[in-house]
């Protein structure tokens, strides 16, 4: 178990996670490629990277299944039934999700878990508007700020690592900042939306899942469903951005080829297992942001062949290689995007309202 706590401190480091751990590997030192002779600065990072790759599986080996001990499954209904969504049955669905919330919200106090009870009992307010409501597991949630059915803007919000139902408020928050920002941006008469789409099962920031593409391979089928149910909602006039943060960006990497949406911001990203912007094969315009005090920055952008795995994420979004539209996010943090006042939050929302020109950039 030394080696394994060992592990555990390198990989939780600054309480980010393995991403940012670009440090030894498990055995304490620098391993085979240390010595040798002269490397390349590519040696040198491809070498930190397998290192921290070990160590997120030693990691995952060790503490994830202590964790899941821990914390047993909290029970939920099964997701309410639904008729097609459409503009139409729209509140129809805002009253099942609400009303399986409740429901959920009552399953989880009765087994005593106050957490989960008082999260869902939230999400079952009047006031809240639930497009897709899942309390069994980690959870799934897909909520709506705006008036869906007549908006002629909507942002698409796709979280990454360590978001489920037991975290939802930051993520909540973080919709409830743009959509404020949206309001009095927008130019007289352009009505906008923001959802707030937790459609998948996000990796641990500690885990192996966070390094490879397999979460973001399965919840790119629930993001395509996602925008065609917005399209049937709010018709072919309205315009889709996806604001993907993080690993979600990698989500955005995995679901963009043929999407129906007009602009891709990656904000906070690893990059999106593409090599440039153009090998997404999207027609929407790709946006790229990471604040100055941004972790992610350490990040090694490489695909590793690890194991049988591929670890990593490939070129830099915000590198000239990568061939996004670099915008100015200011000096914030990994979790600052959508800070309200800040910088990045404003030229997310000029991107969201079509304001291109007004998108500031370093």
């Amino acid at each position: 178990m030394g080696s394994a706590s060992k592990c555990r401190r390198a990989v939780a480091d600054g309480g980010h996670g393995v991403v940012a751990d670009g440090g030894h590997g498990a055995d304490g030192g620098h391993g085979a490629v240390a010595h040798g002779g002269p490397r390349t600065g590519r040696w040198r990072r491809a070498g930190r990277w397998r290192r921290a790759a070990l160590a997120a599986l030693i990691a995952g080996a060790v503490v994830l299944p202590l964790s899941a001990a821990v914390r047993p499954d909290t029970p939920a209904p099964a997701p309410a039934s639904l008729a097609p969504l459409s503009a139409a049955t729209l509140d129809e669905a805002y009253a099942a999700n609400r009303a399986n919330a409740a429901e959920a919200s009552r399953l989880a106090a009765a087994h005593h878990d106050r957490s989960r009870a008082s999260t869902d009992r939230q999400l079952a307010a009047p006031t809240r508007n639930l497009l897709h409501f899942d309390g069994r597991g980690s959870g799934r949630v897909t909520e709506v700020l705006g008036d869906l059915a007549r908006a002629d803007r909507i942002a698409v919000l796709v979280p990454g690592s360590d978001t489920g139902l037991d975290t939802y408020g930051r993520f909540h928050a973080a919709a409830s900042a743009l959509h404020r920002q949206l309001a009095p941006q927008a130019p007289a008469g352009t009505r906008t939306a923001v959802v707030a789409w937790l459609g998948y099962e996000t990796p641990g920031t500690v885990s192996t899942t966070v390094t490879t593409t397999g979460r973001a391979e399965q919840a790119a089928p629930h993001l395509r469903a996602l925008v065609a149910d917005l399209r049937a909602i709010s018709g072919e006039g309205a315009r889709i951005s996806l604001l993907c943060h993080s690993y979600g960006s990698v989500v955005c990497g995995r679901s963009a080829a043929g999407l129906d949406v007009d602009d891709i911001a990656l904000v906070g990203s690893p990059g999106t297992g593409a090599g440039t912007a153009a090998a997404l094969h999207t027609r929407a315009r790709v946006w790229a942001a990471r604040g100055g005090g941004d972790w992610v920055e350490n990040v090694p952008h490489l695909g590793l062949d690890l194991f049988g795995t591929t670890v990593g994420f490939g070129t830099d979004p915000v590198s000239p290689a990568f061939g996004a539209r670099v915008f100015t996010a200011g000096d914030g943090g990994h979790s600052d995007y959508f800070r309200p006042g800040s910088t990045s939050l404003t030229n997310l929302a000029r991107i969201v309202l079509g304001e291109t020109k007004a998108v500031t950039h370093d």
